[in-house]
């Protein structure tokens, strides 16, 4: 990240911590429709680091795909969170323990029972065709360095794709298709003035544009961490860990 990443910021800046996902599921133990809801969508969301975590162990594409279904199948269905809250009720924590324990488990015995318990479950290759970046690991990286470089990678897709579809809402979608690039860094993006000579913009203009995407960046990504802890504390330093492994 460089000195313009839009994960820079002071500590002035605050979330609103509503009730988030994670503590919707939390609270209700014993399932509820928004518990539910906001469970579905977190499983959805860890689904690629989780799997890229399998095949950095050494696990085959298919078996993979079938083991990582088979986790979140049987977690739905537990459904005890006692250990999250000794993980200080991270989620990202507490899934990459409990994986490590099934993981564990499923080598100590045959696996021969149909997949799924008859839940219906959720599409791996649906998620694979929404994303946009690779899913094999990196044989330089540890299984635990996979899981949280691919984590990282998701959760900032997952924000971006949020910021543009906001931006694409209000009418300002060719904005946003100039000024991603200098948010994102990418090799041989335009400058600023480029920019605004292309939308018809001031130098000023531009720059302003650009600082506002980058707070509703950094805004919406602590209201993303913020769905994945149990307590206001944790955020902070989530957003830390997320910019130590971007690092890496």
């Amino acid at each position: 990240m460089n000195s313009a990443s839009p994960l820079d910021h002071s500590g002035g800046d605050r979330v609103v911590f509503a009730t988030t996902r994670w503590s919707i599921v939390l609270a209700a133990q014993g399932g509820s429709p928004a518990a539910d809801a906001a469970l579905e969508t977190l499983c959805r969301t860890y689904w690629l680091p989780l799997y890229a975590f399998i095949r950095r162990e050494g696990y085959e594409m298919e078996e993979a795909k079938d083991l990582t279904q088979e986790f979140f199948a049987r977690w739905l269905e537990r459904r005890d969170f006692e250990a999250a809250r000794r993980e200080r009720g991270r989620l990202r924590s507490y899934l990459l323990v409990s994986l490590k324990h099934f993981l564990t488990n499923e080598r100590n015995k045959t696996r021969a029972a149909k997949r799924g318990h008859g839940r219906q479950p959720i599409s791996l290759d649906e998620i694979i065709a929404q994303q946009h970046f690779a899913l094999e690991p990196v044989e330089t990286l540890t299984a635990d360095q996979v899981y949280e470089h691919q984590w990282a990678t998701t959760l900032l897709d997952r924000v971006l794709a949020l910021v543009e579809e906001d931006y694409r809402g209000s009418g300002r979608g060719a904005l946003f298709d100039q000024l991603k690039s200098l948010l994102t860094d990418e090799p041989g993006h335009p400058s600023q003035a480029e920019i605004g000579e292309k939308l018809g913009m001031t130098g000023n203009a531009v720059k302003q544009a650009f600082h506002r995407l980058r707070l509703q960046f950094r805004e919406t990504l602590r209201e993303e961490i913020a769905h994945t802890v149990a307590t206001p504390d944790e955020v902070e330093d989530e957003l830390r860990h997320l910019i130590a492994v971007l690092r890496t």
